[in-house]
This record gives C-alpha cells, sequence and structure tokens, in this order.
C-alpha cells in the first residue's frame, strides 16, 4: 500500500512526519508499507530496549492477553507484584507505583517530593531542576523542563522550579530555599544533546542534598532500564538516590513506567495518586520480560561492548570526517556535527535507509537496541559516513 492509501488526516497534527508508514519490526529494522527496510538508531526514543518485536516481550504479552489484562489497580495482581520485586531487589528502593509514561511517573515524583515536604519540611514545594532539563510534557513536568522554547507555551506554567546549571554545584546553592524540598536531574540530558552529569557533580550533589535535608530525585527516564551499560544510570556515580522515575526502555515498547521511592520517602496516603491502567497486567508482563532479560548472565557486560565498540567507531568516524566529540555511555551516545545539519543529515540518511535521531541542530542521537548486532553498529557507520560525504 502507499502512503496515500491511509487516512492519515485522521490523526492530530504534532509533529512533522515522514512520508512512511511502518508495518513491521524485527530486532534493529523496521519495514515500511512498500516493503523498504530501515536499519533503526533512534528505537522509539530508547523506547525499544530489545528492538522491534522481540521474542521475550512477544511472549509474555501472548500468554498474559490469554490470562488477565487489567483487573485495575484496587486489587493486587502477579505480574506488578513480580516487576516491583524485581526493581526493589536490583536497586536501592523499596517501594514503586507503576504508570504508563515516563511524563506521568515525573509527575507522580514530584506530587511524592511536594507531599513529602508538605509532611516534614514545613510546607517546603520548590524543585530545583536544570537548564536544558527534560521531564515529560504534562503541565508540571514541562514546567520542571527547561527546554529553549518552552517558557511561554501553555501559560501560566505551574510554579516551584528553580533552575540551576548542570555539573556547577555552586548554581545549586544559590537557589536553595526554606521552599526548597528537592532536587530532580538527569543522569544524562538525552533531549539537550546526551549531556552527561558528572560522577564528580552526582556525587557532590547528593551530599549537598543530604547535608541541607533535602531530596534526590533521579530522572532516568532515558538512563535507565540498562541503557547506558548498568541496570540503572546513578549506579555509576557510587550514590543513593530517594526517588527514581523509569519509562520508556521498561516496558521494552508498551506503555509502561515506575516512580521508586525508599520507604522513608514512600508517603502518599490512600487517594492521593492512581490511575486506571497503571501496574496493569499486560503492560507489567512486559516490563517483566524486559527485566529478566537484562538481568540474565552477560546481558549488561554485552551493552557495555557494544557501546565501546559504537563509540569508537563514531570516534574515528569524526576524525575522518573532521566532526566534533562523542559524548554519553553505553548505548546513548552522541556526536558533535560541528555544523547545524543534524536535520539535513537524519533527512538523507533516512532515504538511505538509516534512522537517527538530532535532538540539536549541531547533534546525532544513538539510542539502538541494547542487544544491537556488531555488524548493525558497522552498517549504520558506513551510511553515515557516506551521508556526511555528500554532504
Amino acid at each position: 500500500m502507499k502512503l496515500s492509501d491511509y487516512p492519515i488526516n485522521a490523526l492530530m497534527e504534532v509533529t512533522a512526519r515522514p512520508p512512511i508508514v511502518f508495518v513491521r519490526g524485527e530486532g534493529s529494522w523496521l519495514w515500511d508499507s512498500e516493503g523498504r527496510r530501515y536499519l533503526d538508531f533512534v528505537q522509539g526514543w530508547a523506547v525499544n530496549a530489545l528492538g522491534h518485536s522481540p521474542v521475550p516481550i512477544a511472549k509474555a504479552l501472548a500468554e498474559q492477553a490469554a490470562t488477565l489484562v487489567n483487573c485495575s489497580p484496587a486489587f493486587f495482581n502477579e505480574t506488578s507484584i513480580r516487576l516491583a520485586s524485581l526493581l526493589t531487589a536490583n536497586s536501592c528502593f523499596d517501594r514503586v507505583f507503576f504508570a504508563n509514561s515516563g511524563a506521568e511517573a515525573n509527575e507522580g515524583a514530584i506530587k511524592l517530593a511536594r507531599k513529602w515536604g508538605a509532611l516534614h519540611r514545613g510546607g517546603a514545594y520548590e524543585i530545583v531542576t536544570f537548564q536544558n532539563a527534560f521531564h515529560g510534557r504534562t503541565l508540571a513536568t514541562m514546567s520542571a523542563s527547561k527546554k529553549p522554547g518552552w517558557d511561554t507555551l501553555f501559560e501560566p506554567k505551574v510554579p516551584g522550579f528553580p533552575t540551576a546549571t548542570l555539573n556547577e554545584l555552586d548554581s545549586v546553592a544559590r537557589v536553595l530555599t526554606e521552599k526548597t524540598v528537592a532536587v530532580m536531574i538527569e543522569p544524562i540530558q538525552g533531549e539537550a544533546g546526551v549531556v552527561p552529569a558528572t560522577r564528580e557533580f552526582l556525587q557532590a550533589l547528593r551530599a549537598l542534598t543530604e547535608e541541607r535535608g533535602l531530596l534526590l530525585i533521579v530522572d532516568e527516564i532515558q538512563t535507565g532500564m540498562g541503557r547506558t551499560g548498568t541496570l540503572f544510570g546513578y549506579e555509576h556515580a557510587g550514590i543513593r538516590p530517594d526517588i527514581m522515575t523509569l519509562g520508556k526502555g521498561i516496558g521494552g515498547g508498551v506503555p509502561l513506567a515506575a516512580l521508586c521511592a525508599t520507604e522513608r520517602v514512600s508517603c502518599f496516603a490512600h487517594g492521593d495518586q492512581g490511575g486506571t491502567f497503571n501496574g496493569n497486567s499486560l503492560a507489567t508482563a512486559a516490563g517483566c520480560a524486559v527485566m529478566e532479560t537484562l538481568l540474565a548472565p552477560g546481558f549488561l557486560e554485552g551493552v557495555v561492548a557494544r557501546g565501546e565498540y559504537l563509540a569508537t567507531a563514531l570516534g574515528r568516524l569524526s576524525e575522518r570526517r573532521a566532526l566534533g566529540a562523542v559524548r554519553g555511555a553505553g548505548l546513548l551516545l552522541a556526536i558533535e556535527l560541528g555544523r547545524e545539519i543534524g536535520a539535513k543529515v537524519v533527512e538523507v540518511a533516512r532515504e538511505r535507509g538509516l534512522l537517527l535521531n538530532s535532538p540539536r541542530p549541531n547533534a546525532l542521537r544513538f539510542m539502538p537496541a541494547l542487544n544491537v548486532g556488531f555488524d548493525e553498529i558497522d552498517s549504520m557507520i558506513e551510511t553515515l559516513d557516506g551521508v556526511l560525504a555528500a554532504l
């Protein structure tokens, strides 16, 4: 079928989509309605942790769909308990609340921190966030985000999110007041172009928040679930946050997110938080399949090896084409292009059967499946090299 055969005008226009309709995916590859194949190094913005239509998730969904889909969050269900247990057993957190998107999980983190501030810090409610941060598209998470151009959208914003500068501890200290309850940070700012918080900064930030009696929230929507080579990004810094949010890869393509917290901070009363789809059996069955795959012997070591291989290949490409720095961790990497040609690179690469992402005009971001093949990395580099030569 051709694009003209589909009633695409029924979809609300919220982004510029290319004239392609995808109909099938397998691993690192997508096929469109005309049978053309594309190598996918975006994977739904790091959503498809195990690639397209992975066997473990397909099997878990089929079995669970035939058993129980949603009994409502007013009752326990087996798969949500199992997934929560896997998360708490492999992190520094004690309690989990399941949601449907990363923005919803971050919204829950904001609510939890403010509830804790009301109970333990005299009504403190401000949460310090960072320039160029991205925490979601709800009104509160957009207010917490500091994405350029968002400061005038959907006014009035939700108040209470002072701004600091990433990797500058003094900038955090300057905005702390008696109204401050928490600091919220992405271990790597993905939408900003894959900009890491340094290990030293995260450690100093944890020390500062502990000294001031504040909460530390890590937004691991993009860095969690093995993406950086450890199960969670905060592990690289050797710290223990109070709250963590997960999304994207936790469902492996299925809508699922999680708000994780220590026992000390888990202060929601009945009715404070909820959602009719939250923690449903179908989504959490997919989450269990993802977690069990990530925890299998050697899997995360494979992510590290693939990440190093990709980073090395990108470094060589940068030298060959006079590009800029390669940054990031694991399989969340970016390369500086040196000029604002990101959108054009993405367009030409797509024409050649390669899907890439340009979060900033002068950078490319790479978020392949965590089990991407070394030969697929080679193929991506070869195609990208040809695109850059053509431009």
